[in-house]
C-alpha cells in the first residue's frame, strides 16, 4: 500500500511564513542608538603623586594628602557655617582628588554630631555634591555668592550659637539658586604651570576654523596683576594656593592667613582663634609648620593627571576612530587635547604635556546652560572649558550635575539662536556631532570614557 503524504494545513503554513517575515522585518528594520558605556570600570587609574618627585616632595603630597582627607571639627574652626567637614568627601570619585562621588555624603553630614540641619531638596543621597549660590540679593543686585547649606547648631561642640540656614526652598521657587558640584583636581599642578603666552597661543590658533564654527573664548584675568586664572567652573581663581584658600573658607567656614576674616562673624558661634588654621612658627619640623591650605595646594600640584584606557566598549579602534570624529566635528577646538608646562621649579612639572583636552578659556555657553552669575570677566553665561582628562570615571556631568548621562551633557552645550544674540558657542558643533552616524557616535561615547 502507498503511504500517504503527511498533509500540512495551509492556515499553518502561511503562519509560520509570516512569523518568519515578522522576525526578519523587524530585525531589518532595528536601529542602533547610541548610548553612553556610562562610568568605566576598572582601577581608578588616578590619585598617586606625579613621576618623577623627589623624596622630599612625595613627603609633602603625602602630608597634604592626609590633611585632604580630614574630617575638620567645630574646636578647629569648622563653620559656623559651611557645606561640609573635609575636601576628600567633595572630591573623592574615583579616587582622592577627584569629584562627587555617587552617595553624598552631605546627606549624612547634615545631621551628624547631633546638628540640627535641614537637608535641602536638591540635597539628595544619591549626589552629586553640591554648593548653591544665590543669583541675586533680596535688592534684586546681582549676588553669585556661596549660600553655606549647614550650620554647626545642636552640635555639643557648638553650644550656645544660634543661627539658621538660608531658605533655600523659598529660593528654589523663586528660581534664584544655582549650583555647582566639585571640579576634579588630577593634574591640577600642569594646569597651573602652563604659561599664560601658551593659553593665548592656542587661543589665536585655528582661527578660521573657530570663526566658522562660531567660536571664540576669552580668558578670564586677575583682576589685580592680569594673569590669565585657570582654576574653578568658571576659571576665576590662579592659583592652587588660592583655589585651595577659598574653598577652605567658603565650603568649611575655616579662615586661614589667606582668607582671615570669617563668613559668619556671630560671636556665639566663634570656638577657635581667628583666623583657625596659621603657620606653626613654633614646629622643628618644616611639614608641620606648614598651614592646612599650603599643604591642600601642594598635595593638588604634585598630583598626577589620570592614565587613560583602551578597555572601553569597542577597543583600541573604535576609541581610534572617535578620537578622529571628536576632532573633526570641532571638539577639540575648545577642548584642545594637550597645552605645554612652562620651566617649572618643580622638575617633575617642568616643560611637560599636558593632555588636559582643555583651553582654559571660558566659553559663552547659551540661555540652557547660563546660571546667572558672574566672576571675575567670567559672566553669567560663560563657563571655563572643563578639562576632560578622567572623564571616564566621572558619574556626574556640567557644572551642576543635572545628568549623569555623557550623551544628554554634550546635547546640552548647544541651545539658543544667533539671531538672538544668545547662542551658545558650541552650537554649530553639536549640529556636525549629531550629524554622524549613530556608530561613529558611539565611537566618540567609548573614546571618551578612555580618557
Amino acid at each position: 500500500m502507498r503511504k500517504l503524504s503527511r498533509v500540512v494545513p495551509l492556515a499553518v503554513v502561511v503562519g509560520a511564513t509570516l512569523l518568519q517575515t515578522q522576525e526578519v522585518s523587524s530585525q531589518s528594520f532595528t536601529t542602533f542608538r547610541a548610548k553612553d558605556p556610562g562610568v568605566r570600570s576598572g582601577p581608578a587609574a588616578a590619585g598617586g603623586p606625579l613621576a618623577g618627585l623627589t623624596a622630599k616632595e612625595i613627603e609633602f603630597f603625602n602630608a597634604g594628602k592626609a590633611d585632604f582627607l580630614e574630617a575638620e571639627e567645630v574646636d578647629e574652626g569648622l563653620g559656623p557655617t559651611m557645606n561640609l567637614d573635609s575636601c576628600g568627601g567633595c572630591h573623592s570619585q574615583p579616587a582622592t582628588g577627584g569629584t562627587s562621588p555617587a552617595v553624598n555624603p552631605q546627606v549624612a553630614f547634615a545631621n551628624s554630631d547631633d546638628k540640627t540641619n535641614r537637608v535641602p531638596s536638591f540635597i539628595r543621597a544619591n549626589g552629586p555634591v553640591r554648593e548653591a549660590r544665590l543669583v541675586k540679593k533680596p535688592d534684586g543686585s546681582p549676588d553669585g555668592g556661596v549660600a553655606a547649606l549647614f550650620t554647626i547648631v545642636g552640635s555639643p561642640d557648638a553650644a550656645g550659637c544660634r543661627i539658621s540656614q538660608p531658605d533655600f526652598e523659598r529660593h528654589v521657587a523663586n528660581r534664584n539658586v544655582i549650583f555647582r558640584i566639585p571640579t576634579p583636581v588630577f593634574g591640577a599642578g600642569m594646569i597651573e604651570q602652563i604659561p599664560d603666552s601658551t593659553i593665548l597661543a592656542n587661543q589665536s590658533a585655528n582661527s578660521d576654523a573657530k570663526r566658522n564654527k562660531g567660536i571664540s573664548g576669552k580668558v578670564n584675568r586677575n583682576g589685580n596683576d592680569g594673569t590669565i586664572a585657570r582654576f574653578g567652573w568658571k576659571a576665576q581663581n590662579q592659583s592652587l594656593l588660592l583655589f585651595s584658600g577659598e574653598a577652605y573658607n567658603v565650603e568649611m567656614g575655616i579662615t586661614s592667613e589667606l582668607f582671615q576674616v570669617e563668613r559668619d562673624q556671630n560671636a556665639n558661634c566663634q570656638f577657635a582663634t581667628v583666623p583657625n588654621d596659621i603657620l606653626n612658627t613654633e614646629a622643628l619640623v618644616p611639614l608641620d609648620a606648614v598651614g592646612a591650605i599650603e599643604k591642600f595646594a601642594v598635595f593638588q600640584r604634585f598630583l598626577a593627571p589620570p592614565t587613560p584606557s583602551n578597555t572601553t566598549p569597542g577597543g583600541d579602534d573604535s576609541i581610534d576612530r572617535g578620537r578622529n570624529a571628536f576632532n573633526n566635528v570641532g571638539c577639540a577646538l575648545c577642548h584642545t587635547p594637550s597645552l605645554r608646562t612652562g620651566n617649572s621649579g618643580v622638575v617633575a612639572l617642568r616643560n611637560k604635556t599636558a593632555n588636559l583636552f582643555s583651553d582654559l578659556l571660558v566659553h559663552s555657553m547659551g540661555p540652557d546652560l547660563a546660571d546667572g552669575v558672574s566672576q571675575g570677566t567670567a559672566n553669567g553665561t560663560e563657563f571655563r572649558t572643563a578639562p576632560l582628562w578622567g572623564l571616564g570615571k566621572r558619574i556626574f556631568f556640567l557644572h551642576d550635575g543635572r545628568t549623569n548621562d555623557l550623551l544628554e551633557a554634550i546635547d546640552a552645550h548647544k541651545s539658543g539662536s544667533s539671531r538672538d544674540g544668545n547662542a551658545s558657542e558650541a552650537n554649530e558643533v553639536i549640529r556636525d556631532f549629531n550629524d554622524l552616524s549613530e556608530r561613529l557616535k558611539q565611537d566618540v561615547l567609548n573614546f571618551l570614557r578612555s580618557l
